[in-house]
């Protein structure tokens, strides 16, 4: 880390930063010893004195204590983890956390086209309502009693059915229902990885991804995302340069660019992934709005070397949350301890509900409705954005996003900034990116840009973040 890269403080206030961060993402233990005077000061590029200030600063906020002869110590009693100050050290008004939260604190009234699902009224709320009446019409057990370790068995048979109709072959013994992608994504590496080791994304991501790998405490490398999939010549040398032990993506449409893997990509991508032991997490949350056939890896892979994850919270409902893990056979044991572990039983009612819901049919009338309306909604948004001088980066083949290039000399940041003072969230690129090299760049969510405000207070934040 080379201070001169910071945004803002002296060199004292950053090198304490430096510090309070190692401690905050748990890589300086409590009674763990502070690097030496020195050695920190050729790490940080700053002479000694300004470590030693920053450490005489440390020492009288209470965060670090001196001993005589022996050097600095994180002092013992512990602290909160905080995910905020793990990883890129962002404005605290646009990075990850910030986002999700005005997104799901904000009003139905207030625009947010930042966020990441769709509006309620894009959602089947009469299905939904009839499904909830049948169900509380069933018997008892279904409403109080604790789930399977592996969850509803028709709603798993069903996933199989499904999962089969896009080459994936999962049997229902092979799928493990959680409470959303999410939390399926925690308890794979909870299976897969320790602390310390490396873990390959996309970049730019889906920002969670982040957030949930921090709260691991590994090491993320990212890996930069072309218009047809994972740079291969970057892929092939951070396997090489970093030995990653698990790789997560989106194929079937990528969050944030809407992108999808071709076949060659794919193919070469699970290739390299073969040679080195990789294993692949293959989130296919947004593989529904897919308007035509996409290569998924667990197909191409037979759930050897790839776990394919995914959930109904941006299609039917986020308000009941269920997911499911398709995987290796022999997997499955270790993944339903995993579940008992940290949920026991899982969320029977919310599989009941979203079983009713797909076999009856209306989910697939649903989807068919829905591509057609976010279809319509990519274009008239595009041409609404490109008024303003946007550009997308990549025309999707289907979806809710459009990644989108700001003009020469905008940053996202500053602009989305400017927004918010008008009460409309924005997502700005450099939250999705470990490299933060997206700064130019924004996602649109398409089914959120109907408020026609929305392009007024762009067009005034992106003129005042010029001027």
């Amino acid at each position: 880390m080379d201070v001169s890269t910071s945004r803002a403080g002296t060199q004292v206030e950053r090198v304490a930063a430096a510090i309070r961060q190692r401690i905050a993402g748990r890589s300086l233990l409590p009674g763990a010893k502070l690097p030496s005077i020195r050695s920190f000061a050729g790490t940080m590029g700053v002479s000694a004195s300004t470590v030693v200030e920053a450490y005489d600063r440390l020492v009288a906020e209470g965060v670090i204590e001196a001993r005589r002869g022996s050097g600095f110590y994180v002092l013992r009693r512990q602290q909160p983890l905080s995910l905020a100050q793990i990883g890129p050290q962002l404005d605290r008004a646009v990075d990850p956390f910030w986002v999700s939260r005005q997104s799901l604190e904000a009003g139905h009234d207030v625009p947010k086209p930042g966020c990441g699902w769709l509006p309620s009224s894009w959602m089947p709320e009469e299905e939904l309502r009839r499904a909830l009446r049948r169900l509380s019409r069933t018997g008892a057990e279904a409403l109080t009693d604790y789930g399977t370790p592996l969850g509803h068995r028709p709603l798993r048979q069903l996933l199989s059915q499904r999962l089969g109709e896009h080459g994936v072959a999962a049997p229902p013994e092979q799928i493990l229902l959680t409470e959303s992608g999410t939390q399926a994504i925690d308890m794979l590496c909870r299976l897969l990885v320790e602390p310390g080791e490396t873990v390959l994304v996309d970049d730019p991501c889906y920002f969670n991804f982040l957030a949930l790998l921090r709260a691991h405490r590994v090491t993320v490398v990212g890996v930069p995302w072309t218009p047809t999939g994972p740079d291969l010549a970057a892929f092939a040398a951070a396997i090489s340069h970093h030995r990653p032990r698990l790789y997560i993506t989106n194929s079937g449409l990528q969050n944030p660019t809407g992108a999808s893997l071709t076949p060659a990509i794919a193919h070469r991508l699970l290739a390299l992934s073969e040679e080195a032991g990789l294993t692949i997490i293959e989130d296919d949350i947004f593989g529904d709005f897919c308007q035509e056939p996409v290569p998924r890896l667990a197909a191409l892979d037979g759930l050897e070397r790839v776990i394919q994850i995914g959930s109904f919270s941006k299609t039917l409902t986020a308000a009941a949350r269920c997911g499911y893990v398709a995987a290796r056979r022999d997997w499955m044991e270790r993944l339903a301890d995993l579940k008992i572990a940290t949920t026991f039983g899982g969320n029977p009612v919310s599989a009941e509900l979203v079983y009713a819901i797909l076999r009856d049919g209306s989910y697939r009338r649903h989807l068919n409705g829905l591509r057609e309306r976010l279809a319509r909604a990519r274009g008239d948004v595009a041409v609404r954005l490109s008024g303003l001088g946007i550009r997308p980066w990549i025309e999707p083949r289907g979806g809710i996003f459009l990644w989108c290039e700001l003009p020469e000399g905008l940053d996202a940041a500053e602009v989305a900034k400017r927004a918010l003072a008008e009460d409309v969230v924005l997502a700005p690129g450099n939250v999705f990116s470990v490299s933060q090299s997206a700064k130019r760049f924004m996602r649109f969510n398409v089914a959120q840009c109907r408020d026609p405000r929305i392009y007024g207070v762009l067009e005034r934040a992106m003129d005042g973040a010029a001027g």
